[in-house]
């Protein structure tokens, strides 16, 4: 991957650009290259969660965002580094990430008709030499050998020593490094995340801010799904909406009661909303969508949240797609 020899070169507004209400401006760069996302216009942000994203860009604060899976945590950050026009990497650290892929490896390589072997650096050498946002993902699901590699470059004026090749990288001034996590550091205690790792305090303790992004409010929810769902945007359209996102609500409240161990994200929504489109059948949309990978056992009580909130039983659906 070249590097890239560009830096910041224009003040961003947050209020407006964000809409909050602050004097606050962040560094950002003027024109966008093929590692800066692309907008979401329709992105709803949240207040807190996008203030502590861009504390991290503008004063090189090493940011940690925690809360349930489908809440948007990693697009948060993509979103926002899109209007920043600021250059952006996600690394997935499930349980096949390993060190060689991060720091890299001696690859075979031609060069003058010959074979020689080369070191090739992995994405985090290319990372911290570059004005490059890295955010990994699933970051408690990372591997301890992994994981002693990032703490390394958790301190902002912190240098890596890439032994392979004797050498001693210094961080290019505007490196950014966040992640997201589906658990705060502590293991899982509540069996929705299997593979997740307690996270050494030595580590946690190196994150300069630990923000929470949890389930939007029913005002928001609505308003994202029609925003994503334009066809749904009719009085008829809303109440279906709102009565899926009431029985998402349904679900998380039956989660945190211990009723039932699958729980509906606003991602599983905005996927019910448009397979009900597709479908022409909301019920069989939601069989698709959700109830089909729920434990057998508590698909009774996931039917009658949606009796509830839709005043009919779940559907024995026959469905015709028309394409």
């Amino acid at each position: 991957m070249p590097n890239l020899e560009i830096k910041p070169d224009i003040k961003v507004s947050v209020n407006q650009t964000f809409n909050i209400e602050t004097d606050m401006q962040v560094e950002g760069f003027s024109e966008k290259n093929e590692y800066v996302p692309e907008i979401d216009k329709t992105y709803k942000f949240d207040r807190d969660t996008t203030l502590a994203v861009l504390s991290g860009f503008a004063f090189n604060k090493r940011v940690l965002i925690q809360g349930y899976h489908g809440t948007g945590k990693s697009t948060h950050i993509e979103q926002i580094a899109a209007r920043l026009n600021w250059p952006c990497i996600r690394v997935n650290l499930d349980s096949h990430i390993s060190r060689i892929d991060l720091i890299g490896k001696d690859a075979i390589v031609v060069k003058e008709n010959k074979q020689i072997t080369e070191f090739k650096e992995g994405i985090l050498p290319w990372s911290i030499q570059n004005p490059v946002a890295l955010v990994f993902d699933e970051y408690d699901a990372g591997r301890p050998d992994v994981m002693f590699v990032i703490q390394r470059i958790l301190e902002s004026e912190g240098t890596f020593t890439l032994l392979d090749k004797n050498k001693v990288l210094k961080q290019n001034k505007y490196f950014r490094l966040f992640a997201t996590t589906n658990t705060v550091g502590l293991g899982d205690t509540s069996g929705l995340y299997h593979g997740t790792q307690q996270i050494n305090q030595g580590q946690m303790d190196r994150w300069n801010i630990v923000t929470t992004l949890n389930y939007l409010d029913f005002d928001k929810e609505l308003e994202i799904i029609l925003a994503k769902n334009k066809s749904l945007n009719t009085p008829k359209g809303k109440e279906k909406v709102s009565n899926m996102i009431k029985v998402a609500t349904l679900t998380r409240k039956g989660f945190v009661a211990g009723d039932i161990s699958t729980v509906m994200s606003p991602r599983t929504v905005l996927h019910w909303a448009e397979n009900s489109e597709i479908f022409k059948d909301t019920g069989y949309a939601f069989r698709v969508t959700f109830l089909n990978k729920c434990d057998d056992s508590e698909k009774s009580i996931i039917a009658e949240y949606y009796q509830r909130c839709f005043g009919e039983d779940l559907p024995e659906s026959t469905v015709n797609i028309k394409i």
